[in-house]
């Protein structure tokens, strides 16, 4: 079975940070070290502070969009 990670950044940068979900968080994170994903890119480096853990995508994709609102 697949799990869902959803996960936050900081940026040691700018100090602002990132939430976004993967199914494959060590190869998220090395895409984000390499500068591959574009809202990031700018902000390294980066560092993990949060995740969480979801049986299903549905899940994880609502517990990002709430993290992401700030509520």
């Amino acid at each position: 079975m697949v799990n869902f990670t959803v996960y936050v950044l900081r940026s040691l940068k700018d100090g602002r940070r990132y939430v976004g979900f993967t199914a494959d968080l060590k190869l998220r994170l090395r895409d984000h070290e390499l500068g591959l994903v574009k809202s990031t890119r700018a902000r390294c480096p980066l560092i993990l502070i949060h995740s969480e853990s979801f049986l299903t995508k549905q899940a994880a994709m609502a517990r990002e969009k709430f993290l992401k609102s700030g509520k």
